[in-house]
Parts: structure tokens; sequence; C-alpha cells
């Protein structure tokens, strides 16, 4: 392994004059750039613990009106990436976002492609291009880039779901931006996943040779997601992992293009060890609380809790329960990390 050069053997006016025409030699850096093995990582593991996100988060309900807010979340930063970054991993944006009853999150559409995971409350919904979907708790919602969308609430009760985004790569391209539009018309008919795509492996016949649509199911009932995981585990061995992914039902695609989303559901007592990957990734508990070790990081999770996981991590997840199952929904960088050429699955 050679040893590179260092700056300060560079003689300082060299330095001055690379610096005066905004030059910067690379070898001093290489290894910061470029480390063998394993990728620089400043992502800590961590939990953040929805008893500590909940309370605060109604309290930024009684001090700031929606008018005042256009959306009222508070982000998950990740401490490792600094927080003023917004990043719970270096490509996944995550926040908790509430709506109080009659209010309105008004229309627009970004560049930055989003899905919103329900994590309590009745009556929520969201409008995605005239389509009302209904929000109800584990309820994945599709907003994807340069669709227009709008949230409200019909119900009694704080509505707080979780939003994750591509921000990070979309703001680091200097991509990021969004327009502000009418409120919409609602169309009147019930919401795709309701009427055109009730069970796997059957589309609209119209589909079979008209141009596939890119996004042709925007919700995901958690109540079929539920279902289908616990027949997913009545044929899946022990020491195998009973996971589903969120797919494109007309393509079988991911749902959307950078990030990934998939629910795992944990048998009584089960401990799971995921394939060491360069992805990383954001884990949301949706039922049950157990311990997950992250590489070094012994973390406790429970109900409505959120982890973030770091690229090329060990991990180890466990039930806690010996007689209930538990239930995760997952998000990853592993669809763009794919397209970009360079996602592994590595040894442990």
């Amino acid at each position: 392994m050679a040893q590179l050069g260092t700056l300060e053997e560079l003689p300082l006016d060299y330095r001055n004059d690379l610096t005066a025409n905004n030059l910067v030699p690379l070898w001093p850096s290489l290894r910061a750039a470029l480390p063998y093995d394993i990728p620089s990582r400043r992502t800590k593991p961590m939990v953040w613990r929805y008893a500590d996100i909940r309370p605060r988060l109604l309290r930024a309900g009684e001090l700031t009106p929606i008018e005042k807010a256009e959306r009222r979340v508070l982000v998950l930063a990740n401490p490792g990436l600094g927080l003023e970054n917004m990043q719970a991993t270096p490509s996944i944006y995550i926040g908790m976002q509430l709506i109080l009853p009659r209010e309105t999150a008004p229309n627009h559409w970004h560049t930055p492609s989003a899905i919103r995971f329900v994590v309590e409350g009745e009556g929520g919904f969201t409008v995605v291009e005239g389509e009302k979907l209904p929000m109800k708790r584990g309820d994945l919602i599709l907003t994807p880039s340069g669709l227009w969308h709008e949230h409200g609430h019909e119900g009694s009760g704080p509505v707080v779901w979780l939003d994750a985004l591509d921000l990070p790569v979309v703001y680091g391209l200097e991509a990021s931006y969004c327009l502000e539009g009418e409120p919409q018309t609602v169309r009147n008919r019930p919401d795709a996943s309701q009427n055109r795509y009730r069970r796997s492996g059957l589309i609209p016949y119209a589909s079979l040779r008209a141009p596939r649509a890119a996004y042709p199911l925007r919700r995901f009932p958690w109540e079929d997601t539920r279902a289908a995981l616990c027949d997913l585990a009545t044929v899946t061995d022990g020491g195998e992992i009973v996971q589903l992914a969120y797919v494109n039902p007309e393509t079988g695609a991911e749902c959307l293009p950078i990030l990934g989303f998939s629910a795992i559901m944990l048998r009584p007592g089960e401990t799971i060890k995921p394939v060491r990957r360069s992805a990383s990734a954001v884990l949301h508990v949706v039922e049950g609380e157990g311990e997950a070790r992250i590489d070094n990081a012994e973390l406790a999770w429970g109900g409505q809790d959120t982890m973030a996981i770091p690229t090329h991590a060990r991990v180890a997840i466990s039930n806690r329960s010996s007689s209930k199952p538990a239930f995760l929904f997952q998000v990853d960088d592993a669809p763009m990390q794919s397209k970009l050429g360079f996602y592994e699955e590595l040894e442990a």
C-alpha cells in the first residue's frame, strides 16, 4: 500500500499558488475520498423515539399554524451528518409531519420524490393528481417527483405520518425546487388501490398492451401488507427473513426510482441478520418492540420508533416478544445504487 505525500510536504508558496488558482492536489486527500475496504462513514447508527418526537410535534401544532408552516414537520437529523443538513442517512430525508382537524397542507409539486407512511390518527387524506387517497395507520402513500399533491384532515385528533424523501440527493445535484398550485379537483371515484390492483398477479386487462404507467398505484394499505406478511411467514423457513417489497404492480420494479421500500415481519422471539449491503436504510417500527445491533451500537426500539442504518453496516434485529410478531417498514437507497452500478451485497 503506497505511502502518499502530505499537504505539509509541499512548499508553502506552491500551496498558495494552487489556492489562488482554485486548484487542489488530490494525493494528500486521496485516501479520504477513496479509502480501502470500506467507505468513510459519518452516519451514526441511532434511534429516534416516537415518545420523544410526539409531544414536541404536538407543541409545534400549538405554536405554528399550518398557514405559516405549509408542511408542519420535525426532521429526523442524524448528528453524524450535521443537524443543519437534515439527513437521516446521506441519501434519505426523514420527517414526522403533523396535520390537525380541518387543516389543509396546500397543493404543490416538487422535484424530490416523497412517500408518506401513516404513524397515527384517522381522517387524513392526500390528493395526488386528483386521486383522493385515505390515510390509515401503516398505509404507504406515494407522491412521486413532479406530481401535484396536497393533504387534508376530515377527522378528529392529530394525524401524523412519516415523510421519506430523496431530498439529499436531489438537493446535492442543485435540482431541488417546488411549485405552488391551486387546490385540486378531486375525481369522484375510489383510489386505485381499492379498485384496480386488489390482488397480486392481476392487473387491468387494458394495461397488457398499453404503455406502462410510471406510478399506477399510489396507496398501499397496511391491512393488505400486514396480511400478506403473515401469509408469507407460513411458507418461509426459520432463518429466512419475512420481507415484502413495495413495487409497481404493472412492471414489478421498485415503485420510486431512487429510494426503495419494504415491510418486514419478525416472528415471535426471532432475530434476523440481514445481508450486509452497500445501501443505507431507515427502519420504522409499525408494531412491536425489540433490540437492534447496528455495527457496534446496541439500540432498543418500540412502537413508532425510527432507526438509521449506515452503508455497509452489520445488522441484527430481535423481536423481544415471545408471543407476538413485530412489523417494520424499511426505506433504503438500493434502487439508486443499483442504477448507478455500485450496489453490493457483502460478506458478513
